[in-house]
């Protein structure tokens, strides 16, 4: 894999004032990158935790660290990679010269990355290993609404591409607030193995909460909003580890959400290297 010893790595990425874990899955995979020694240095910024994307412009020492390749750990295109992240970070392009002589080199959003499509069926067959996917349908669920349009048209991409390839029975692209419903899983699908993959960077109220309840598996998921963080942490794991779960004699696979998965590490790395030099 090529290297850039002389540019550094910032990822970017949404984070929560009230989900500690949601920044989680973004420091991992600075960690890992980090440990691979490609980048000079690597940071991460947050729109919503510390350290904070205003506060990134001064994280690297212009001196010794001459460019900065910024890659948004995002599903998708919208407000946040095309507004907010190029605001905060004082961004006037894909390439911005600071006053300092330092160049910053802004990426595509992770979940642009053709090796999403891959990671997306690794991670079905990572929570059923055992089924046989042309008996079997995959479901990948996205927030949707208006508020959430580009994520909705990413997972639709995503079920097209896996669709196109015929390994599962039916491939659907489904929502939590917008139709297809999650919800309405048992008449969209016909097949007796169900798997399902949340299409989110990390394990919120969403992934281990919301969905859970609209497929119908509310005993896993009990509301942690009002309970002690170390017994949440243990639930939110066990609604992952109890697959299948049997309902209606069908037998249905519930995957931790895309953004955990070890392989991010790889699509970010590639992001950041296909920034012209």
């Amino acid at each position: 894999m090529r290297s850039k010893p002389e540019a550094a790595l910032l990822i970017v990425a949404h984070g929560s004032t009230v989900n500690p874990d949601s920044s989680a899955p973004t420091l991992a995979h600075a960690a890992e990158i980090r440990r691979r020694k490609i980048f000079a240095d690597v940071a991460c910024a947050f729109w919503k935790e510390e350290p904070s994307l205003r506060d990134a412009i001064f994280l690297f020492d212009p001196k010794s660290v001459r460019d900065v390749c910024v890659v948004p750990n995002f599903i998708s295109e919208g407000y946040f990679t095309q507004t907010v992240v190029p605001r905060e970070l004082e961004l006037n392009d894909r390439t911005t010269r600071r006053a300092t002589g330092q160049i910053w080199r802004y990426c595509d959003p992770v979940g642009n990355h053709p090796m999403m499509t891959e990671l997306l069926l690794k991670r079905a067959n990572d929570v059923a290993p055992d089924i046989d996917p042309a008996e079997s349908s995959l479901l990948i669920v996205a927030h949707g609404t208006d508020l959430n349009e580009n994520s909705a048209v990413a997972a639709k991409r995503e079920a097209e591409k896996i669709r196109a390839l015929a390994k599962y029975a039916a491939v659907l692209n489904v929502y939590m607030e917008e139709r297809p419903l999650v919800s309405d899983w048992r008449t969209l699908t016909k097949t007796r193995n169900v798997v399902v993959v949340p299409f989110f960077i990390s394990d919120g109220l969403n992934s281990y909460e919301d969905i859970p309840v609209l497929l119908g598996i509310v005993d896993a998921a009990p509301s942690p909003r009002s309970s002690h963080e170390g017994a949440t942490r243990r639930r939110v794991h066990e609604v992952f580890r109890r697959n299948p779960y049997t309902i209606d004699n069908r037998s249905l696979f519930y995957a931790p959400s895309i953004g955990t998965d070890a392989g991010f590490a790889d699509i970010i790395i590639e992001q950041a290297l296909s920034a012209k030099s």
